[in-house]
């Protein structure tokens, strides 16, 4: 496969539709997608205390519905989820399907809502996350560290957070890890796309929103661990943008490393944190039992 920019429009566009690589047989991945993690988050609900419509700024559509275990301890591991869907799909109420098997091991999730777009702008969302982190550490004291879990354009939210300057919000994050799951790191090839009907991103916010375009150095700094999941089934455009985001943190000098999930595509590779046996779960839960 050749450069995107060597690609047609509509070889472009195939890169970037991720339901078209799915080989699942069903109607509509996505509406499959929506229904499995509607149904998962209910689950979740119902099985944990909750507390729902978290305000963590003034804007409508700034709000965290949190779900903590039934007997926390004193302090607990945070997980903060950042949903996908384009940047334009999606939201909070469908997005703490995970929350099931981190409660039972004493790990609270905080599923962020932003202003998806038409409304919201993208350097407004990448701000939106950040006031996310930040309230939560100052709204929750009993936090033992944040761990970030983004997916698709969540992961690029998520990635973002890692590059925040984070004097501006005059707060310090104990931010332990990050899981990047089937993510978009470099904006560039997505403004030439279907997708930018609708995020109208010019090409500067592009750069300056992009990842892979600004992941800090950290020069004796402590960075915490990345770890970049890929799903079986992505396409070429979304994996080699894992792999090189991959590379640039370690250039950085981040400990980042990439998971090539089998048996996935860009969807239920998301999907099936609601399930404890699932190898991507297990990593997270691993990853957080160490620290």
């Amino acid at each position: 496969m050749g450069k995107w920019q060597e690609m047609t429009k509509e070889e472009l566009e195939t890169q970037y539709s991720p339901s078209k690589w799915s080989p699942r047989v069903v109607k509509d991945v996505i509406e499959a997608h929506i229904e499995a993690t509607t149904d998962a988050t209910c689950k979740a609900q119902a099985a944990t205390q909750t507390l729902l419509n978290v305000p963590y700024g003034l804007g409508e559509g700034e709000k965290l519905d949190v779900y903590l275990p039934k007997e926390p301890s004193q302090t607990f591991p945070l997980v903060i989820y950042i949903h996908g869907g384009y940047w334009q799909l999606l939201s909070k109420d469908v997005s703490g399907f995970a929350a099931g098997p981190l409660v039972t091991h004493g790990i609270a999730l905080a599923a962020v809502d932003y202003d998806v777009a038409p409304k919201g702008r993208l350097e407004e969302m990448v701000q939106q996350v950040r006031r996310s982190v930040a309230f939560a550490v100052q709204q929750y004291t009993g936090i033992s560290g944040i761990y970030l879990l983004g997916h698709s354009a969540g992961a690029h939210l998520a990635a973002m957070a890692l590059s925040t300057d984070w004097t501006e919000f005059d707060v310090v994050p104990n931010i332990k890890g990050a899981f990047l799951v089937s993510g978009l790191y470099d904006l560039e090839p997505i403004i030439h796309t279907y997708v930018n009907d609708v995020l109208h991103t010019s090409w500067e916010v592009a750069q300056l929103n992009s990842p892979l375009r600004c992941a800090p150095k950290l020069e004796g700094r402590r960075g915490c661990p990345v770890l970049i999941a890929v799903a079986q089934h992505d396409s070429p455009e979304f994996r080699r943008q894992s792999w090189e985001y991959c590379e640039a943190l370690r250039s950085a000098g981040w400990s980042a490393s990439l998971l090539d999930i089998a048996d996935t595509d860009h969807f239920d590779v998301a999907e099936k944190l609601s399930h404890e046996d699932y190898l991507l779960t297990q990593v997270i839960l691993h990853m957080i039992s160490r620290d």
